[in-house]
């Protein structure tokens, strides 16, 4: 029994035991290298001051006793080491072979230049011409010591490559600083899987620009060639902030050509730490929709919220519960989660605490239909900021049964606005989307109401009323692309409407950053609108998806739904593009919508006539009025394979 728990214990211990010897071992081999490196540079010192006195004829041998030059020695030799030490030379501040080692190698002899001439002229009486042989011997000194440690930092290099010759080739596109950052790190990182053979680059002026010996040998159109010449098999696009439109032509490209598409890194995984420079992936459809970084004034929006009651309506849906997740963060003092769905909400503080009782006061179960339900909530809660994202958002559905639409969308936004004006709420956000803008649909007629309605009431309350439109978001349940994603996953074929629509793209968490930002800085009664790049084709999107699939994959062409667009707008006819506060945020004004015109919507009145009535309400001109009802001429099947 002994015997066994000694056996456990020596195996517990064993893995800390043997960690601590790898430490010590490595800070042994360590000072060992400190300690060789500053050996050599006294040497070098000492003796590149006896070449230049032998040249400058200014050493007095005989007048010097063998104590005294042993003396001078040794003065020499400690001061060499002092002033390496200064410079970083021999505490690893400096990266072997790099510029800063090359201007600490100066440094120290800088440093070594008054103290030479002072202690020569003590140690070592009569010179006549001390202050050349002193400059002499540094001008051989400092050379020296330099080539030395790039012949070290070449020989590692070689053996470097030499081990990773069995990697996988790859041409790096992009020879600025994040693919010379890829090629440091592949070339210098003992096991990379990746070895580089291989720049290309679109500027001109790195044409003949080598990084760590590996040439720029031409632009995205010599891309097969090179690959031919080189035998790479893989293509890393390693280009900061690479537009969506950038990555795609360069993916395509690299498919021709047969090589597997890469890229690095984003800058906001590299500074969290969840990746490495070399750790190169494949294209997500983040980085194809090519979005850039949201900048937005964390200060500002963590003052205007911190210490603030806030509800948020549709809080289990993907905008609402992203809302909730970066409101948690500025420490509101209350944050209210309404939804109709329990499992949402179940799910939504779960995310936030780790822990779902559902037994707290910030979770509440209600219906933006029920009046009664939503006037009880605002008196009791009292909220001074409000975000309505609760909506029904799905088109087809919503043209099937657009009562369901005025409902909610409706009906049930002119609910929320009129018990927040009467509890006196501060500040009150309408989530919309891009279907508003010139709406053909119920689903953007419905929004559009609300925009209006929205703005209305900001013309007779006190608080801040405004609406903010944005397209499609990623990652948001029912999203195109997770649909595309789903069918890939079953084995096809993908369904796409028509082969040149397109839409708007943006991440959730871009999408809410910029929700709070425009809560910050828009002004009451106008509508946001947040700036979503460039519009993307869908057949570009299912391509994609279908060549990283791996197998064959057809794409099925089924025709436009009624009240959809080829294109969507993020802007109506009549509003204009304005940024007075934010590059990415656009300001337009909506005409407001009398609550009154809403009994132009009665629930019980056959589907044509209500989107028809929907339509009306919306453009506020009979003239403008589409009948969404007409039937549509819809494109016949085409398949297309991949």
């Amino acid at each position: 029994m002994n015997t066994e728990v000694a056996e456990t214990g020596r195996a517990v211990c064993a893995p800390g035991y043997t960690s601590a010897i790898s430490v010590r071992v490595a800070y042994a081999k360590r000072l060992a290298r400190a300690g060789a490196e500053a050996g050599y540079d006294a040497i070098v010192w000492v003796s590149g001051l006896c070449c230049a006195g032998w040249i400058t004829a200014d050493v007095p041998g005989d007048e010097i006793g063998a104590l005294r030059l042993i003396g001078v020695v040794l003065a020499i030799c400690l001061l060499s080491v002092v002033c390496g030490l200064l410079a970083g030379l021999y505490r690893g501040r400096h990266q072997r072979g790099s510029l800063d080692e090359v201007f600490g190698v100066a440094i120290a002899g800088g440093l070594m230049l008054v103290p030479l001439v002072l202690l020569s002229g003590l140690f070592v009486g009569g010179q006549r011409e001390l202050v050349q042989t002193v400059a002499g011997g540094t001008l051989i000194a400092l050379p020296t010591v330099a080539v030395a440690r790039y012949v070290l930092y070449a020989a590692r290099q070689r053996r470097r490559k030499r081990t990773t010759e069995a990697g996988v080739k790859v041409i790096v596109f992009g020879a600025g600083e994040a693919g010379t950052a890829l090629i440091t790190r592949l070339l210098t990182e003992p096991g990379a899987a990746y070895r580089p053979v291989a720049l290309l680059d679109d500027d001109p002026d790195k044409r003949r620009l080598r990084v760590h010996g590996i040439a720029v040998r031409g632009n995205r159109s010599m891309m097969a060639e090179v690959a031919t010449v080189t035998g790479a098999t893989v293509l890393v696009i390693a280009i900061a902030r690479a537009s969506g439109t950038a990555i795609r032509d360069l993916t395509a490209r690299a498919e021709l050509c047969g090589l597997i598409p890469k890229v690095v890194p984003t800058t906001t995984e590299l500074i969290s730490g969840s990746a490495r420079i070399e750790g190169v992936r494949d294209p997500r459809i983040s980085d194809l929709l090519g979005r850039r970084p949201v900048r937005t004034d964390v200060a500002a929006i963590a003052g205007r919220f911190a210490g603030k009651r806030i509800l948020v309506t549709g809080a289990g849906g993907s905008i609402g519960s992203e809302l909730c997740r970066q409101l948690h963060r500025f420490a509101p003092a209350e944050l209210i989660m309404l939804d109709r769905d329990e499992s949402a909400l179940h799910e939504v503080q779960l995310a936030l605490h780790g822990r779902a009782l559902l037994d707290s006061d910030e979770t509440l179960l209600a219906d933006i239909r029920d009046p009664r339900r939503v006037r009880e909530v605002f008196e009791r809660f009292r909220p001074q900021i409000v975000f309505h994202a609760a909506a029904l958002k799905h088109l087809p559905l919503l043209e099937r049964y657009p009562a369901e639409a005025v409902q909610s969308n409706v009906l049930g936004t002119q609910t929320v606005l009129e018990a927040a004006a009467a509890c006196g709420v501060e500040s009150f956000v309408n989530i919309s989307t891009d279907k508003a803008a010139d709406p053909v649909s119920v689903l953007g007629y419905s929004k559009r109401i609300a925009e209006r309605l929205t703005a209305q009431m900001a013309g007779r309350s006190d608080g801040t009323y405004l609406s903010v439109r944005f397209g499609n978001v990623l990652g948001s349940r029912g999203s195109v692309l997770g649909a595309l994603s789903a069918q890939v996953k079953a084995g096809g074929p993908l369904t796409v409407t028509h082969p040149d629509v397109t839409r708007y793209f943006m991440t959730v968490d871009e999408a809410v950053q910029l929700v709070l930002q425009a809560a910050v800085i828009g002004s009451t009664g106008e509508v946001l609108v947040l700036d979503m790049g460039e519009p993307v084709r869908i057949a570009d999107i299912a391509r994609r998806l279908c060549a990283q699939s791996g197998h064959p994959v057809d794409i099925v062409y089924t025709g436009l739904r009624p009240g959809e667009k080829l294109a969507e707008d993020l802007l109506g006819i009549d509003e204009v593009d304005y940024r007075p506060s934010h590059p990415l945020v656009r300001h337009a004004q909506v005409r407001p919508l009398d609550p009154g015109e809403l009994s132009r919507l009665p629930l019980d009145c056959a589907a044509d006539d209500l989107r028809r009535r929907l339509a009306e309400c919306a453009t506020g001109e009979a003239s403008l009025v589409l009948d969404a009802s007409m039937p549509r001429q819809r494109r016949p099947t085409v398949t297309e394979g991949v």
